[in-house]
């Protein structure tokens, strides 16, 4: 019996790494658990996004899955540190594939990394990043009202581009040449981000290194999967007709059958 590849996040936003997987991964069964009754997991401390990761991959593992991918940045760059020792199954975060492509991408060692105040706080990204090459910059901004205006569906408002210009001012002044879109939400913003930025600048979309990722290691193992008719199961904790809603949004497809169900 084949096993299924975990994802899971705060809430609808880590659909853009599924939609990656799907499209780099077809063969292969993924549960997507979205906790979204607990959304955001940015502004909460590191005690409760630790428990809340713990108690989310502890559902995925009932589902039997053979890879966790913690497809939110805040976890990832929070919780993931101090809890992929616990399990056996193999965890991906979306830190350290985006900080590797953003090394390897930049040209003149300076990279802006934009996500939630949690992810930015860490630090997590510019440690990986300055691990990899000391002599690169990191300049990180924090852009709390992105993601609000992804699940509005405000993609090309006047507003955003208003609110983007004023939010990546540093980034552009500084001079960086590649940003690491460091919430798995901004990546329906990279219209906007290009057109504030300029063309000369590389946007990196974690997803698809993630993706790269789970493809290594699932090969690695002899994992991979040659399902002709691949399952695709959806979780939520809270608000299942939203989340099949803003599903479309995120995955270019809708999604019917979304399950409720209950951590605790």
């Amino acid at each position: 019996m084949s096993k299924a590849i975990g994802v899971f996040d705060s809430g609808v936003g880590g659909l853009t790494v599924v939609r990656e997987l799907i499209r780099q991964l077809p063969n292969e069964d993924i549960v997507y658990f979205g906790d979204t009754a607990r959304v955001p997991y940015g502004i909460k401390s590191k005690d409760t996004i630790i428990r809340f990761s713990i108690e989310n991959i502890l559902f995925l593992l009932k589902q039997e899955v053979k890879l966790i991918c913690v497809a939110c940045n805040t976890v990832s760059s929070i919780a993931l540190p101090v809890i992929s020792s616990h399990f056996r199954v193999p965890i991906v975060g979306v830190i350290s594939p985006g900080a590797r492509e953003a090394v390897y991408a930049t040209k003149n060692k300076r990279i802006g990394v934009i996500g939630t105040k949690a992810t930015i706080a860490s630090r997590a990204y510019e440690s990986e990043i300055t691990a990899l090459d000391a002599n690169i910059k990191v300049i990180s901004c924090a852009c709390a009202l992105f993601v609000p205006f992804v699940e509005e569906g405000w993609i090309n408002e006047r507003a955003v581009f208003d609110v983007a210009k004023r939010y990546l001012e540093p980034l552009k002044k500084s001079g960086v040449d590649t940003i690491i879109l460091g919430c798995t939400h901004y990546p329906l913003l990279k219209g906007v981000i290009k057109k504030v930025m300029g063309g000369g600048v590389t946007l990196i979309d974690s997803a698809k290194q993630v993706a790269c990722e789970v493809k290594q290691i699932l090969s690695r193992d002899g994992l991979l999967e040659s399902n002709p008719r691949p399952l695709k199961a959806f979780y939520v904790s809270d608000g299942p007709a939203w989340f099949s809603g803003l599903a479309k949004r995120f995955l270019g497809h809708s999604i019917k059958n979304v399950t409720k169900v209950s951590l605790t």
